[in-house]
């Protein structure tokens, strides 16, 4: 018999199906149906999410990752609002939104944030948009009133020469986050003159909580064939999952709360194999063929944090136009009088902790804009003087004035 290995590669918070009954307890429905639109935004955030996904595992494969697609996109779509023609629709195709219209991503966005953070009374869930402004900007009205309207975002103007900005900044994403992640900034560049930032915040305790009197010391076989002692949950419960003895593969989805939300676990026999060639179909595939039964679960409690700029990765996935800084149109912003807006960086952070009662999870993305620089204008519509001179020894060949044309 092959040995079972944990290896948890991926931690995707999913709306849970109504996959088994315990005890003779049915689930809790959700408070209502889903809107096609709403059901196509979380179709292309799994997409845009699995995409980020694959390019991230195939730049570091044998390291730890963990994102929050929902974050990400959140982020990029405040930053949509912003983008036009070939910068808009390069964004919306990488956030896999294509067919949607601008109204139908900004209304699903709002009415996704309202079902998401009702959906379970036992699981906490909270969403927070903000935009910051470097002070004086003549930001255009629009632009903040879509992004306050649909996703109810906080903004402000700031002194970013001033250092405390970034306190103000970072004490947001802390209260935001209830502590979880404390900062998203180290300091703010001279070129970004604007931050759009998402911070989701994810509490639930297990639907049955496992025994800290049944956790011990147990061996967790690294991917590099080292070892490491992890303290290992466990307990026997009725719950949707999957096992293959042929595939060597085990999946387990241990409710949160009400069911309503889960967290998924995939035991593969080689991780980096089986995430090679993860698409959104084979997690669908697998997800769909959970069954409800009864099964012993063994689970790390663990502390996981993770951080990473997404520029090269979103590049990748076709927004390259978004970073240029010379061809990147936002001009839905505001006036380019003074320079050129472009997406200067994009950062991701989570955090997530495993214990007996259940998870805390966060997420922080933030989107920089940075602006370039415009040459002095110097018109020459007025009257003018005019030379010709010879620049070696200072000779003035010709000299004369224009004072009508």
């Amino acid at each position: 018999m092959k040995r079972l290995t944990f290896l948890t590669f991926l931690t995707v918070f999913f709306l849970s199906c109504s996959l088994f009954e315990e005890d003779g307890a049915t689930e809790r429905q959700p408070p209502r149906e889903p809107t096609p639109n709403e059901r196509a935004i979380v179709h292309a955030g799994n997409v845009f999410g699995m995409n980020v996904f694959n390019a991230l595992h195939e730049a570091d494969p044998a390291s730890n990752m963990l994102i929050s697609p929902l974050s990400i996109s959140m982020a990029l779509g405040m930053t949509l609002n912003g983008a036009a023609n070939e910068t808009y629709d390069a964004m919306r195709q990488t956030l896999a939104l294509t067919g949607l219209e601008e109204e139908d991503i900004n209304s699903s966005y709002q009415t996704a944030i309202e079902l998401l953070t009702s959906m379970d009374p036992e699981v906490i869930i909270s969403i927070a948009n903000s935009i910051w402004y470097r002070d004086g900007l003549p930001v255009y009205d629009e632009f903040i009133e879509t992004n306050q309207t649909y996703f109810n975002a906080e903004v402000a103007e700031l002194d970013f020469t001033d250092p405390n900005s970034v306190d103000v900044i970072n004490n947001w994403v802390d209260t935001a986050t209830n502590g979880v992640i404390e900062t998203i900034l180290q300091e703010i560049p001279d070129e970004i003159i604007m931050y759009l930032i998402n911070a989701l915040y994810f509490k639930g305790g297990w639907r049955i909580p496992f025994d800290e009197e049944d956790t011990q010391d147990r061996p967790f076989y690294n991917y590099d064939g080292t070892e490491t002692s992890v303290p290992m949950m466990g307990h026997e419960i009725i719950i949707p999952y999957y096992a293959s003895w042929e595939e060597n593969l085990y999946i387990a989805d241990i409710p949160f709360g009400d069911s309503l939300f889960s967290f998924t676990v995939i035991i593969p026999e080689d991780v980096k194999t089986f995430a090679d060639s993860l698409t959104l179909d084979k997690w669908n595939h697998y997800i769909n063929n959970l069954h409800s039964g009864e099964v012993y679960i063994g689970l790390p409690r663990f502390d996981l944090a993770w951080e990473k700029s997404l520029n090269d990765i979103l590049k990748i996935l076709g927004m390259d136009i978004a970073f240029d800084e010379y061809a990147a149109d936002f001009s839905r912003i505001m006036p380019l009088d003074y320079g050129n807006l472009f997406i200067s960086e994009v950062k991701h952070k989570t955090y997530l902790t495993v214990d007996e009662e259940g998870a805390v999870a966060a997420a922080v993305t933030s989107v920089g804009l940075g602006l370039t620089s415009m040459p002095p204008a110097i018109i020459a519509d007025r009257p003018f003087i005019l030379a010709i001179r010879e620049n070696h020894l200072g000779t003035i060949m010709f000299i004369g004035k224009v004072m009508k044309l």
